[in-house]
């Protein structure tokens, strides 16, 4: 599923909320940017690289690994997905993280 998403099915989903468990803490994540990536890829990659920075709390950081995000039930993604997320740093609001598609 994840390899067929597109930047385009990201911006649909611009400021969703999604819900993410761990060690027996549920944490609220929001999609704030998506953006394209200024490299081409692969030769014949069927989507173009991007990326995707989230929302969440101060605190815990999450460390990078990959963490299955439940979409909350206002929104309308794609369902559950499993993603590779790094945390990039806190904003003035929450820490960010960064999931990047190729």
């Amino acid at each position: 599923m994840l390899e067929k998403l597109t930047h385009d099915d990201f911006l649909k989903w611009l400021h969703q909320k999604y819900e993410l468990h761990h060690n027996g803490a549920t944490l609220e994540l929001q999609i704030t940017e998506c953006r394209t990536l200024p490299y081409p890829g692969s030769k014949g990659a069927a989507r173009t690289p991007f990326a995707v920075i989230f929302r969440g709390p101060l605190q815990p950081v999450l460390p990078q690994r990959i963490y299955r995000l439940e979409c909350k039930p206002d929104g309308g993604s794609a369902g559950p997905l499993e993603i590779f997320i790094v945390p990039v740093g806190p904003d003035a609001v929450g820490m960010r993280y960064e999931a990047v598609f190729s």
